[in-house]
């Protein structure tokens, strides 16, 4: 995987430290800060905010893009222990973000949240994720809405419309198996999870709740009819093969799949390969498999934008931290990108995204909180490894659930 030349000087420089770090410096007041992040794709679109913060408040903001999750984690963890430190970096909300404020490494940004939600900068309803012992911790790097983003082509050549249920969504793969295309895309990579996520929130979002508090069990009757459901998809002949390496934007855009369900953020990955929405491609909101259900259970995320305890200049950090939720900077971040904002007061230029995020404001939706986040580490761990193993070897999902409720035992004995 490709990582920038920077980031690899980081590691460098993060390994000279840790052997000859001479203790903590002066405060140094910065005119430009550093922005680790794990967005690397995103660089161009963060190299725009930095020019725009120059020019708005007089403080830059240089990036540092990894592509690789594993290195760019050990890498911000690393430098808690040393002098080389980001003066702002992306993480991710839910357990991993608890992990590293209990470990007091993340500066407050209470009042940030305060004064931003007073002047409708940011939604009530986001600060749960970013509260920890009664404190808001970062802002919001970005938030997105899951759903699937679909080949519009594909689509209009079959005569095939955004299903309104999900016996719909069915018949729409089957129609496309039947004319030799690929319905759906997944991957035993990292996101392996997205399928499970979906049907356990389109099944049962209590079911799903209780799994990451400990509540239910992986083993427990609900969850199994869940994994036999993705089993019959993949039975079916629905999805591509899970270890194709194709790069999912590239898989939407030839047709490899028509479909592919992604965060809003994914828009992005569509723009940057010139395709236009209502043209090339569109999105529709996935319809719940228990129709019964009373909203319409949607993935959400939210991903954070932190400055440390302990940064180089924590006046600065926080300057740019207050500047990124406002108005100016969040039409810019959303506009550049295609995507949706945290910020309520951004308007979407993309229809169909614009209208999904101001239902999902005004509660059309039962948000759900991403699997990703929702899920504490060890647990999700297990969990990744085994849903990887499950889309090679669909026959093996009891043995997948057993495995992850182990994992999911032996956390849960100490943290409830």
């Amino acid at each position: 995987m490709y990582r920038s030349r920077v980031a690899t000087l980081g590691v460098a420089a993060l390994v000279l430290a840790a052997c000859g770090g001479n203790g903590a410096e002066a405060p140094q007041k910065k005119t430009e800060l550093t922005l680790y992040n794990d967005k690397g794709a995103w660089t161009k679109y963060f190299d725009e905010m930095g020019a725009l913060s120059k020019q708005s408040i007089g403080l830059g903001m240089k990036p540092t893009g990894y592509t690789d999750s594993a290195q760019y984690q050990a890498f911000i963890k690393a430098s808690f222990r040393t002098d080389v430190k980001p003066d702002l970096f992306t993480w991710q909300t839910g357990g991993m973000l608890e992990e590293i404020v209990k470990q007091k490494q993340v500066a407050e940004t209470t009042a940030i949240w305060q004064e931003a939600i007073k002047a409708g900068d940011l939604s009530q309803d986001l600060a749960p994720y970013y509260t920890i012992g009664g404190k808001q911790y970062c802002v919001p790097m970005n938030v997105a809405y899951w759903g699937m983003f679909y080949n519009k082509k594909i689509f209009d050549q079959y005569d095939l419309k955004p299903p309104q249920t999900w016996d719909d969504l069915v018949k729409t793969a089957e129609t496309l198996k039947q004319n030799g295309v690929k319905a759906f895309y997944h991957t035993s990579v990292l996101f392996s999870f997205v399928w499970f996520e979906q049907l356990m929130a389109g099944t049962d979002p209590d079911l799903y709740d209780r799994l990451s508090t400990g509540k239910a069990k992986y083993t427990d009757p609900g969850v199994v009819q869940v994994m036999e459901r993705w089993k019959q998809l993949i039975d079916a002949g629905y999805f591509i093969n899970p270890g194709d390496k194709t790069d999912p934007g590239d898989v939407l855009k030839t047709g490899k799949a028509a479909m592919v369900s992604f965060g809003t953020w994914f828009n992005t990955s569509m723009t940057t390969r010139s395709m236009k929405a209502g043209t090339h491609y569109d999105f529709f909101v996935i319809p719940n498999v228990n129709a019964a259900l009373p909203k319409t259970s949607m993935i959400f995320e939210s991903g954070p934008l932190c400055s440390l305890t302990k940064a180089a200049d924590p006046d600065a950090s926080m300057k740019y931290l207050k500047w990124w939720t406002g108005s100016e900077a969040q039409d810019k971040w959303a506009k550049s990108r295609g995507d949706v904002s945290a910020n309520p007061k951004v308007t979407i230029d993309d229809k169909v995204l614009g209208t999904v995020t101001k239902d999902a404001g005004s509660g059309k939706y039962r948000l759900v909180n991403r699997y990703f986040e929702a899920t504490p580490p060890p647990i999700l761990t297990a969990a990744l490894d085994g849903f990887s193993k499950f889309v090679t070897e669909p026959g093996s999902y009891k043995e997948v659930l057993e495995t992850i409720q182990k994992a999911a035992d032996e956390y849960w004995s100490t943290h409830q």
